[in-house]
């Protein structure tokens, strides 16, 4: 059997609240990462989903590669999504806990990448705990110790807006393939995951409670969902 953490994307969107709805029935709590800019654009909704027990993390203000922006901007692109949520926090009546942190894309800064962590860490970000993730792979790209949130699955449903020959089979059969071409099995013996949804009405629009079909079939297959846990990395 596998198990894995949720974490979900650019948040907020008008269908946080009905993803936040699924999955507290589900009894699944995800580490939801928000876009500052889409945040401010869909406030309520992302108070909904405060309210309703979701952790909501840090992936910047406007989504940029990390790689393109000089250390300065990149910082000021973590603080600005910061200032976005201490204000919702508060407005939501919601403590906030936990600070996590997920780059746009997985693009950890480039030349900057060090710097960043670093940041992350002198800031008091916290690091998802993933001391279960035993991938070769994942220790040789310095996840064990990085701050931010990376992944080991992908759904990848965002394709289906932008890739006309990317389809819905296209995703189940990822579900299944025991070799992805980026990250780990799903449903490999043991496996355990950090898994990747996003939260996109275009999504939504294209096919209708999209994650509610994922969840599902993950669930039927026998993946378990736990609750995520933080620390601070020195």
């Amino acid at each position: 059997m596998s198990s894995g953490i949720l974490t979900i994307d650019d948040v907020a969107s008008k269908n946080t609240p009905a993803i936040v709805d699924y999955l507290k029935e589900k009894d699944i709590t995800p580490v939801m990462f928000a876009e500052g800019k889409k945040t401010e654009e869909h406030y309520e909704e992302a108070i909904y989903a405060l309210q309703a027990g979701m952790i909501i993390g840090n992936h910047s203000y406007s989504h940029p590669h990390f790689s393109t922006l000089s250390l300065e901007q990149g910082i000021e692109e973590i603080e600005q999504c910061e200032a976005v949520l201490n204000r919702l926090y508060k407005d939501a009546g919601v403590e906030r806990v936990y600070r996590p942190f997920r780059f746009p894309y997985g693009d950890k800064g480039g030349d900057n990448a060090e710097k960043l962590q670093d940041y992350l860490r002198k800031n008091g970000f916290h690091k998802l705990v993933d001391t279960q993730i035993t991938y070769p792979w994942w220790r040789e790209n310095g996840n064990e110790r990085n701050v931010d949130t990376f992944w080991t699955y992908d759904f990848e449903e965002y394709r289906l807006q932008t890739e006309s020959d990317f389809t819905m089979d296209d995703i189940w059969k990822k579900m299944h393939n025991p070799k992805p071409r980026y990250g780990e099995s799903l449903f490999g013996e043991g496996n355990h995951h950090i898994i990747l949804l996003h939260a996109h009405d275009e999504t939504e629009a294209l096919v209708p409670e999209y994650y509610k079909l994922f969840m599902e079939h993950a669930l039927e297959n026998g993946l378990t969902f736990e609750k995520p846990a933080f620390t601070v990395v020195e």
